[in-house]
């Protein structure tokens, strides 16, 4: 399977790259002020993922005790979906608070002849006014010009500014809780809203990919852009009433308390817990009973949406021996706003429901 971005950039192209790099090189990390090298130990396939070691030598430390650590190909294929020729990308930004080798990985691209690091001016709204200022890092593909293997090369760029002015709104609808929440029993609590907020946000990008949604039975009363979610298009009330569930028995009740549901002609796309407030291993244990009581659909992906400060939390739970089973993603808060985002400025339509995965962060360690 090569995964190929809108611009004809792949992962498996990223990968030909990062393995011509000599395996067990010392790579120092772009800023000088981080004294962090980091190390390629192992490739798998074509398609990643990357095994590495970083340490500080400063501090220390050696690469005899580092931890070893991944490079996701979920990881790969958000930048490689990032690149274009000549366009300057900042990987912090692109890859918000997920994934906690984003500075190995861009440090790896830019030891690689095509990517240079570089400082574009960046134009900032202030008190009303469009100011431009000095740039963060950012990484820059250039092919037609390429520099020595294994050097860092910094690309003087002039009159060039990253428009830092926010030019996509996304705007999460009118959305009325009810006056008692079963889930937690308070008033339109904040964790109450931004959770009601995540599973909208399902919802509405279910719908962008022509697929239905069922909403957790004690969330059923909540009032989405004027009306009873239970009135809008799209929208599952009884999971005994479709087939690929209700046809097994205790299938429909083992799943009626999940979150949100994506749900195809005869397919189940997705299964989604949202963790705004509850512990990460309730909604693991939901999904695992439900997963237990129907067969093995093929393309069924069970997803934790979570805030981004909780990935480590997350990838602990999602590989505990007892939840190895649904081999789990992690879908970041940023991800999702990002997604929706998307959908709602595009108007995305005639995609597929495996898009998502370009947004999902790979935290399972044994796929």
């Amino acid at each position: 399977m090569s995964v190929i971005t809108n611009n004809g950039f792949t992962v498996a192209e990223m990968i030909n790259l990062l393995s011509a790099l000599p395996k067990g090189a010392e790579y120092p990390y772009i800023n000088n002020s981080t004294h962090t090298v980091v190390t390629i130990e192992e490739i798998i396939s074509h398609y990643g993922p990357i095994t590495i070691k970083r340490w500080d030598p400063t501090k220390g430390e050696t690469k005899k005790v580092a931890e070893p650590l991944s490079i996701s190909m979920a990881m790969m294929n958000r930048v490689a979906n990032a690149i274009t020729s000549g366009t300057p990308i900042n990987i912090d930004r692109l890859l918000g608070a997920s994934y906690n080798t984003r500075s190995a990985l861009e440090t790896l691209l830019c030891h690689t002849p095509p990517f240079y690091y570089c400082y574009p001016g960046r134009i900032e709204l202030i008190h009303g006014k469009t100011k431009i200022k000095s740039g963060h890092k950012h990484v820059i593909y250039l092919p037609e010009e390429p520099h020595e293997m294994g050097l860092l090369c910094e690309k003087k760029l002039e009159h060039l500014e990253i428009n830092e002015i926010p030019s996509k709104n996304v705007v999460y609808n009118a959305l009325e809780l009810p006056a008692h929440t079963p889930r937690l029993g308070k008033v339109d609590t904040n964790e109450d809203r931004i959770h009601s907020q995540m599973q909208m946000a399902i919802y509405e990008i279910g719908c962008s990919f022509s697929l239905k949604t069922y909403i957790a039975q004690n969330d059923s009363s909540i009032r989405y852009k004027g009306k009873m979610l239970t009135e809008h298009d799209n929208i599952v009330t009884s999971l005994s009433e479709i087939p690929t569930i209700g046809a097994f028995d205790g299938a429909a009740n083992a799943g009626k308390l999940i979150d949100a549901i994506w749900l195809g002609n005869k397919s189940i796309p997705a299964v989604f817990e949202v963790e705004q407030s509850t512990g990460v291993t309730s909604g693991l244990t939901r999904m695992s009973n439900f997963k237990k009581t129907l067969p093995e659909y093929r393309g069924m992906r069970y997803i934790i949406v979570a805030p981004d400060e909780y990935r480590d939390k997350v990838t602990r739970e999602i590989n505990k021996p007892e939840f190895a089973h649904l081999h789990a993603y992690y879908f970041p808060y940023s991800a999702v706003s990002e997604l929706l985002g998307l959908c709602q400025e595009r108007k995305l339509k005639g995609i597929t429901e495996a898009f998502i995965e370009t947004f999902l962060d790979d935290v399972y360690t044994n796929r």
